[in-house]
C-alpha cells in the first residue's frame, strides 16, 4: 500500500518567491537529567503522594529516553515553586538558550545579527513581556527596526508552524533574512501539587532545549535548501487532548493518553486531505516531531512506514526527550547531516489538536 504522502499525482502549485534555509542550529541547557536518576527522584518525591506511582514507573522506563536537559539543577525540583519563581527561571533560562542558539544559527548562515530583518520567536512554557527577542536584542545586536513576531501557544507543533510563519514572512519581502528561534523550558512546569497521571507522564517525557534557523528569500536564498509553503490541519472538538490548564501555581499539562491511538487512526486521512497543498514532488523522508516513543510508532503505523523508518526521531528522543517546539528541528539537523537529496516533509502534532507540515527541498 502506498503511503498518502508518497502520492506523485499532486496538482502543481503556483510560482512563489523562493525561500532558502541558510543556517540551522540547536542548543541544550547545562543541567543533565539522566532518566535513571529522574526515576529515583520521582519515586522519592511523588510516590508518597501518588499511591499508584509504581504502576506507571514503566512510563519512565519505556519512554525511549536516556537523558534530558534542564535550565535548573536537580535539587530545584524538590522544592515548591509558584508562578513567579517558575517564570523567573523561564526568563533566565530561555534568554540564555535564545542567545546561544541564535548565535550558532547566525554563524552557520555566515551572517551578523544586524543583517536580520525579522525575528519569529516560538515559546509556550513561560510568559515574557517584553518578549524574548526584545530581552536579548541589545546583547545580540539586532537592529532597532527589526520586525518582531513572538508566538505563544503552538506547543509541540511550534517548530514546524514557526518555520512556516518565518518562511512566509521572508517570502513576503524578497531579499530579506528572517531568524526563527524556538525555545522551551518544559522541566520548569514539574508539579508536586497535582497528582494527575498526565503530570507524571509529562515528568517522564519532557526536557528543555532550543533551535534556531535563518531563512533568506530571493537573491538572499542562494543555493540553500528551499522551504515550501506550510500547511495545517486542525481536528474539531479536540481542545482537551493537549495544552495547558492555568492556575495559581503555574501551567498544568493537558496530555491525553489517547494521543498515540488518535495519531494511528487519524493521521492517514489528514495527510491525504493535505496532498493538494504540498505540491507535486515525491517525498523522500518525513522529518517528524517525536512526541514520545508510542507516538513515533503510531506515525509509522498510520502512514504505512516500515518499522524503524523514523530512526532519527528516536535518537533525538533518546538523547534529549520531548522538548516541545524545538524537537523537530533537532531531527532536521541530524537529517541534513546525512546529506539527503530530494524533498523532506517536516511534520508535528500540537495543541488544537493540530497537524502542521512543511516541505523542504534539498
Amino acid at each position: 500500500m502506498t503511503a498518502p504522502w508518497t502520492d506523485h499525482r499532486l496538482a502543481a502549485g503556483g510560482t512563489e518567491n523562493e525561500v532558502g534555509l541558510l543556517g540551522l542550529a540547536t542548543a541544550l541547557p547545562p543541567h543533565v537529567l539522566p532518566q535513571a536518576e529522574v526515576i529515583a527522584r520521582a519515586r522519592e518525591l511523588l510516590a508518597p503522594r501518588y499511591p499508584q506511582f509504581e504502576r506507571i514507573v514503566s512510563a519512565f522506563e519505556n519512554a525511549g529516553i536516556d537523558k534530558r536537559h534542564s535550565v535548573v539543577p536537580f535539587d530545584w525540583f524538590g522544592r515548591p515553586h509558584g508562578w513567579k519563581a517558575r517564570n523567573d527561571a523561564y526568563l533566565a533560562g530561555a534568554a540564555d538558550l535564545f542567545r546561544e542558539v541564535a548565535g550558532r544559527a547566525l554563524a552557520a548562515a555566515g551572517l551578523r545579527s544586524d543583517q536580520i530583518d525579522g525575528i519569529v520567536t516560538i515559546s509556550s512554557t513561560g510568559v515574557a513581556t517584553p518578549t524574548l527577542e526584545a530581552v536579548v536584542a541589545r546583547q545580540m545586536g539586532f537592529r532597532a527596526d527589526v520586525m518582531r513576531v513572538p508566538v505563544f501557544g503552538l506547543g509541540c507543533a511550534g517548530g514546524v508552524s514557526g518555520l512556516s510563519i518565518a518562511r512566509d514572512l521572508a517570502a513576503a519581502r524578497p531579499g530579506s533574512r528572517v531568524l526563527l528561534v524556538a525555545v522551551e523550558t518544559c522541566t520548569l512546569l514539574f508539579r508536586m501539587d497535582r497528582m494527575d497521571k498526565a503530570d507524571i507522564i509529562a515528568t517522564a517525557l519532557f526536557g528543555d532545549g532550543a533551535a534556531a534557523a535563518v531563512l533568506g528569500s530571493g537573491p538572499a536564498a542562494g543555493s540553500a535548501p528551499r522551504l515550501g509553503r506550510g500547511v495545517q490541519h486542525m481536528w474539531p472538538d479536540t481542545l482537551d487532548i493537549m495544552g495547558w490548564n492555568v492556575d495559581d501555581t503555574g501551567l498544568g499539562v493537558i496530555f491525553d493518553r489517547s494521543i498515540p491511538g488518535f495519531a494511528t487512526d487519524q493521521l492517514g486521512a489528514a495527510f491525504a486531505a493535505m496532498r493538494p497543498a504540498l505540491g507535486p514532488a515525491p517525498v523522500s523522508r518525513l522529518v517528524c516531531h517525536p512526541g514520545g516513543a508510542k507516538v513515533v510508532t503510531a506515525i509509522e503505523t498510520a502512514l504505512d512506514l516500515p518499522e524503524g523508518t523514523l530512526d532519527l526521531e528516536r535518537e533525538v528522543l533518546r538523547d534529549a526527550g520531548n522538548m516541545s517546539a524545538p524537537t523537530v528541528l533537532f531531527v532536521l539537523e541530524r537529517m541534513l547531516a546525512r546529506q539527503p537529496q530530494g524533498r523532506l516533509l517536516l511534520s508535528a502534532l500540537g495543541p488544537g489538536f493540530t497537524l502542521s507540515m512543511l516541505p523542504l527541498d534539498v
